[in-house]
């Protein structure tokens, strides 16, 4: 489908369609508020619409800005239907004090509402109303009505990765692609049915195919690339990325095997300011006060439980050395989870069906209790609330060894939760740590309040559905 352009920038006709259903949406939902709250007469209330329509406008393009912030329709590609309504969810929370601000400021034309549940009322109805019209357009249109075509220009290695990560059943994308046009002189490695012969240029096939992005994923520039056939579909307003980035946009994570230290250094992100560290600070030691609050009872719990177990003289703690922020060495606190000598013969990656740990020791880990203390460590400021898991000296390394990149992952501070502990299992091996250095680079390169934000409420699920616990 077409593109609308809005403030130089193209927008996909169908999210233009749904913001504007959603914005209705929101405002039917204030105005059944506010009708239920003070009217119950239909005659009247229509009568009386000029002043209750403007509350409604107001509340309806809070939420639809904060949506749009939250990424809340683009969603629905990668996350489904029930990842798009749980950021609704978000959304709806966030823009609460929004709106009271506005309603606060601007008395003289819109109806003060903050005090009255209608907003509180207003979000519950729209929630509701936001499913079941995002259920019927959906129907209508076809989930690929909102996917981009995408063309990637080579066929080679760096081709190869990108269609062996991002062209699964499992992965939720965003685009549909169309297939890899070769580079003379570049070996072909693309399964030869994803690979284009064009009968013309380039320029004339993506006009021809309406072709929404081109990626550009050769493994050798000096070879030569059609830049005359490029430039003519940039300047048609189609977008052209880098190989790398795009696979970081659509699979969430960095990869290594396509990056440079160029590709560090020129690409978007990496950006860190006195501004923002003082917010993560703010985040960080509300979010450790809160959690010590409503983990006191827990954590007495499983002091008692541990020494119940063990014996009266079995230690509940224990404190081990990892690598923090710019590699220095720092240690970490737990409840044990094993038995008092497990690394009697030597430290070792922790494994499934660990016989070290004990029967405590197994609930807490598969719940998260363990790592509780660990607030702690956030308090004092060797750790951050959200940030890479921390590894072992001998752990870091070797691996530091054996994969490219990996003390990047110490630019930041390490975390309790983080990116990584979302997106992927529990690390026990080699490769299993390259592929969570590749989540923990993405979270460093683009970290931000709102995506600390969002890994904190997603670590819910985590905890809930022992996601990444071993």
């Amino acid at each position: 489908m077409a593109h609308v352009r809005l403030f130089r920038h193209y927008i996909h006709v169908p999210f233009v369609i749904l913001g504007l259903i959603d914005f209705l949406i929101l405002v039917l939902a204030v105005l059944l508020s506010i009708f239920l709250r003070f009217f119950g007469d239909v005659d009247f209330f229509f009568d009386s619409i000029e002043f209750v329509l403007p509350s409604g406008i107001v509340f309806a393009l809070a939420n639809l800005l904060v949506m749009v912030a939250l990424g809340v329709h683009q969603s629905r590609l990668e996350e489904g239907m029930s990842g798009m309504m749980l950021r609704t969810l978000l959304a709806l929370i966030v823009s609460l004090p929004v709106s009271w601000l506005a309603y606060g400021i601007f008395t003289d034309w819109l109806w003060y509402l903050g005090g009255s549940g209608v907003l509180t009322t207003a979000s519950v109805f729209g929630l509701f109303l936001l499913g079941i019209g995002r259920t019927v357009f959906f129907g209508l249109v076809g989930k690929d009505s909102f996917k981009r075509k995408v063309l990637v220009l080579g066929a080679g290695r760096r081709a190869r990765q990108l269609l062996s990560d991002l062209h699964t059943p499992f992965n939720r994308k965003g685009f549909i692609l169309k297939g890899f046009v070769p580079i003379p002189g570049e070996p072909v490695e693309v399964d030869e049915k994803y690979v284009l012969q064009l009968p013309f240029t380039l320029y004339q096939y993506v006009l021809s195919n309406r072709i929404s992005e081109i990626v550009v994923a050769v493994d050798d520039r000096r070879k030569g690339l059609p830049m005359d056939d490029l430039l003519e579909c940039k300047m048609a307003g189609i977008r052209i990325v880098d190989g790398a980035s795009f696979y970081e946009r659509e699979s969430r994570k960095v990869a290594l095997e396509m990056i440079t230290p160029g590709w560090l250094v020129f690409s978007d992100g990496f950006s860190v300011s006195g501004f923002s560290g003082f917010w993560k600070r703010s985040l960080d030691l509300t979010t450790s006060g809160v959690l010590i609050l409503l983990s006191l009872p827990l954590m007495l719990l499983t002091v008692i439980a541990i020494k119940i177990e063990d014996g009266l003289t079995a230690p509940v703690l224990y404190s081990q050395e990892r690598v923090g922020l710019n590699g220095e060495v720092f240690r970490v606190h737990k409840f044990r989870s094993m038995v008092t000598d497990a690394e009697k013969h030597g430290a070792v990656w922790a494994s499934k069906n660990d016989n070290r740990v004990t029967r405590v020791g197994d609930f807490i880990r598969k719940v998260r209790i363990d790592e509780i203390p660990q607030v702690f460590n956030v308090m004092n400021g060797t750790m951050a609330f959200v940030g890479p898991r921390p590894e072992r000296p001998m752990f870091v390394q070797k691996l530091a060894e054996k994969i490219p990149f990996y003390n990047e992952r110490h630019r930041v501070k390490p975390g309790i939760t983080g990116w990584a502990q979302l997106c992927f299992a529990y690390a026990d091996n080699e490769e299993d740590s390259r592929e969570k250095l590749r989540y923990d680079l993405y979270y460093i390169k683009n970290q931000s309040l709102l995506l600390d934000l969002l890994i904190i409420i997603q670590t819910v699920e985590v905890v809930l559905f022992r996601k990444g616990s071993r």
